[in-house]
C-alpha cells in the first residue's frame, strides 16, 4: 500500500444547492481508482458521509491506517483531514453525502444554543468508521436520502430533510456511545490529539487567535503542539487558522451581500489588505474575482 504524501493539504469547498438539505455525489463518476495520482490529505467545509459500494483500500486519518471494504461507512466531521487510497489499480465505487449538521441541530434545539454547541463539539471531535452490517439504520437512512436525490419525486426535498434529521440523530447517538474511532477502542493518535484545536479554530476563527490558545485547548505545551500540528497538517497552526478564515469568507461571499471589508472583519482579518493577501495565497485569485465567478468546488492549498 503506498504511503500518503504530505506536500500540502487541501480544503475542498462544497456548496449545498439552494433549497436542498444535502449535496449528493453518486453514480458512475465515483466508480474510479482513488488516491493514486495525487496522494494529498484533504478536508471539507461540510460533514461527509461515504458509503463504499464496492472495493477495498485504506483510509488515512493520520499515521494510522483504517482498512475499508465493501459496506464500509465513513463519517468525517468538517475540517478533518483524510485521504482514500484504493488497493492496487482496481476501481472502487464510493458514494457521498455532504451536509451542514449545524442547521439540523439548530432546528432540533431552537431554544438552547448551549445544547447546540455541546452536540456540535461532540460530533465534530472524531470521525466514525462503521460497518453496514452492524449499523443497518444508518445505512438505511443514507440509502433513503440517496434514492430520493436520484429519483426527485414530488416532495423529495421534504423527505430528504426528514431522513437527514434522523441520520444526524443516529450520528449523535453513535458519538454518545463510542469513545474512539469506529467500533473498537484504539490508542490515541496524533489526529486525536489535535482535534480539539481544529474544533476550537472552527468556532473561534473570527477572533484574534494565538497558538498558545490552541495548545491550551489540547492540554499540551505550545512547543509540542506546534510540532505535532505541523507534522500532521503540514502547515503552521496560524496558516491553518487563515485557511479556515478563507473558507468562511467564501461561504459569506456566496450567501450574503456583505462588502469585502465586512467579510474580512467577520472572518477574523484585522485589515482588508491582510484578507486579500491570504485569499491570493490560498486561492491564487482575489476575493473580487472569486465572487464574480465562484466555483462549486474550490481547492485551497496549504503551505
Amino acid at each position: 500500500m503506498p504511503k500518503k504524501k504530505r506536500e500540502s493539504v487541501e480544503l475542498r469547498f462544497y456548496d449545498v444547492p439552494q433549497g436542498e438539505a444535502v449535496l449528493a455525489f453518486m453514480g458512475e463518476n465515483w466508480d474510479r481508482v482513488y488516491g493514486h495520482e495525487e496522494q494529498k490529505l484533504h478536508f471539507h467545509n461540510l460533514m461527509e458521509i461515504g458509503i463504499c459500494r464496492r472495493g477495498a483500500g485504506v483510509l488515512y486519518l493520520d499515521e494510522e491506517e483504517y482498512r475499508y471494504r465493501t459496506g464500509t461507512i465513513s463519517v468525517f466531521p468538517e475540517n478533518f483531514p483524510h485521504i482514500t487510497i484504493s488497493d492496487g489499480e482496481k476501481n472502487n465505487f464510493w458514494e457521498y453525502l455532504f451536509f451542514d449538521p449545524k442547521t439540523v441541530i439548530a432546528e432540533l434545539y431552537p431554544d438552547s444554543p448551549i445544547t447546540q454547541a455541546e452536540i456540535l463539539e461532540e460530533i465534530n471531535k472524531n470521525p466514525l468508521m462503521l460497518n453496514q452490517t452492524k449499523n443497518k439504520k444508518i445505512m438505511a437512512l443514507v440509502n433513503a436520502i440517496m434514492d430520493e436525490e436520484r429519483e426527485q419525486k414530488p416532495y423529495y426535498r421534504s423527505a430528504v430533510k426528514n431522513y437527514l434529521t434522523n441520520l444526524v440523530l443516529e450520528i449523535m447517538r453513535m458519538h454518545g456511545e463510542l469513545k474512539s474511532y469506529g467500533e473498537a477502542a484504539s490508542k490515541t493518535t496524533n489526529a486525536m490529539q489535535i482535534t480539539s484545536a481544529l474544533y476550537y479554530i472552527n468556532i473561534n476563527y473570527g477572533k484574534q487567535l494565538k497558538a498558545k490558545e490552541l495548545s491550551d485547548a489540547c492540554n499540551m505545551s505550545e512547543t509540542h503542539f506546534r510540532r505535532l500540528f505541523e507534522e500532521y497538517i503540514n502547515m503552521s497552526p496560524m496558516d491553518y487558522v487563515n485557511l479556515i478564515r478563507i473558507q468562511k469568507a467564501c461561504e459569506l461571499m456566496k450567501h450574503s451581500d456583505d462588502s469585502m471589508d465586512e467579510v474580512a472583519i467577520k472572518c477574523g482579518f484585522t485589515t482588508t489588505s491582510t484578507f486579500n493577501r491570504n485569499f491570493k495565497k490560498f486561492l491564487d485569485t482575489s476575493p473580487y474575482q472569486w465572487k464574480l465567478n465562484p466555483t462549486t468546488i474550490t481547492a485551497l492549498k496549504g503551505c
